[in-house]
Order: structure tokens, then C-alpha cells, then sequence
């Protein structure tokens, strides 16, 4: 069962551009084998905190965080070429040495690409609420996905969601809260104010402007009784 599906969005000159020349340079194609601990940091050179982004869409907030936090490594995971696209040229025009992109269904790039332990942070803003009670099964936050996100989250690592949607909003908050190995960082019951890391997003500003209120949620990685 996927949390998404694949719209058949036009990619423009430049995305197709950037999907062809830049994709050998930022890219990171999907192994058949579980990397192992040392990857990431020969992938990006470097050492540091690994931030993955699940869903970036464009990638405008993912690439202002990157640019702003250049001692943090960041992956963004998405399936839409549009966005894929937009990423990668967003990258070379930034010059941006910190930053890394995915085209894959997170549920298979998750156990192959990052080892246990291996995040320090994990992202999710503005996914797809699948309104319709029949499409909640598609819902990407999902007890299941939680736990297993929780055993490549370090214990003390941080989980970051948003949405404009309140049903979802209670929805996440309430799968969070019985997963034992998540704290919710506001308190039990509580949103959270924007963390300042994360930057207003389109689909914020949009959801704003039709009268949404938008939910933050920040959990911890805690040690599981």
C-alpha cells in the first residue's frame, strides 16, 4: 500500500535539464544491499548530523534549511520527477555541498539507504491527508511507519511533521503517542509551536490562506520500555 500517487505533473525544460545532468553529481540511487555505517559520509564527504526530508515537493524549504544549516547533511526523498527536478537545479544554482536527493517510495529507500541509529532528524511537512475515511490506509503516518522510522532515528534524534489538515493532525498525534519509542516533545496531548528550523512552506501559505490552521508536531526518540 503506497502513501502517494505518482501525478502525471508536466516537468518543464529546466527540470528535464537538471533531471539528466545533475542527477550523477546530487543523486543517490537506491542500492540492492542495506549500506553500511560509513556511507553517508562518503557520499557527502563529510561528517555530521543526517537530516532526512521525506515528501520535499519542490524543495524550497529543503533547500533554504540546507543553506542555512551547513554544518547538517540533508537527504530529501521524493517519487515526483517536477520536484526531483527542481531540487537538483536548486542545488547547483545554490552551490550547495550538503544536500543529496533520493526518487524513491520511502518505505523501500529507508532500510536500505539508512542504517539504525543513523538520523539525527526527520522531516515531514504537508503530506498528503488522503481526506476520504477509505483512503486513510494510505496515510504515510501509520503505526507500522513510525516504528520502524524509530529504529534509524538515534535515541535523542527528532521527528518533525506539519499539516494544515486538523483530522490528520489528530491522526498523527494520536499514532505518535502509543508509539513507544516516540516523546512527545510539547507534552502529551500537545502541538508545538513552529520550531524555527522549519521554514513556512507553498503548501502553508496556501493552506493559510483557505482558513486552515496549521499543526506542528516535534516527538523525540526515546529508549522503547
Amino acid at each position: 500500500m503506497r502513501s502517494f500517487v505518482l501525478r502525471a505533473g508536466r516537468v518543464t525544460a529546466a527540470q528535464a535539464r537538471a533531471l539528466d545532468a545533475l542527477w550523477p553529481r546530487w543523486g543517490v540511487a537506491l542500492p540492492e544491499a542495506p549500506v553500511d555505517e560509513g556511507f553517508w559520509e562518503r557520499v557527502f564527504g563529510s561528517e555530521g548530523p543526517l537530516t532526512l526530508e521525506i515528501g520535499f515537493g519542490m524543495g524550497a524549504s529543503l533547500l533554504a534549511m540546507a543553506e542555512r544549516e551547513p554544518e547538517r547533511r540533508f537527504v530529501g526523498v521524493e517519487v515526483h520527477p517536477p520536484g526531483v527536478g527542481a531540487l537538483l537545479a536548486g542545488i547547483e544554482a545554490r552551490g550547495l555541498a550538503n544536500l543529496r536527493v533520493v526518487r524513491e517510495d520511502v518505505i523501500v529507500a529507508l532500510p536500505r539507504l539508512f542504517p539504525p541509529g543513523s538520523l539525527d532528524r526527520v522531516q515531514i511537512f504537508f503530506p498528503d491527508p488522503w481526506p476520504k475515511k477509505r483512503h486513510h490506509k494510505r496515510r504515510l503516518i501509520q503505526p507500522a511507519f513510525v516504528a520502524a522510522l524509530a529504529e534509524h532515528v538515534r535515541v535523542g534524534g527528532r521527528l518533525l511533521l506539519a499539516t494544515d489538515w486538523e483530522p490528520y493532525a489528530q491522526w498523527m498525534l494520536e499514532v505518535l503517542e502509543a508509539a513507544p519509542a516516540w516523546r512527545n516533545a510539547a507534552g502529551p496531548g500537545a502541538f508545538s509551536p513552529r520550531p524555527p528550523e522549519r521554514p513556512e512552506t507553498r503548501f502553508e501559505r496556501r493552506g493559510l490562506a483557505r482558513g486552515h490552521e496549521v499543526r506542528d508536531l516535534v516527538f523525540e526518540r526515546v529508549e522503547a520500555p
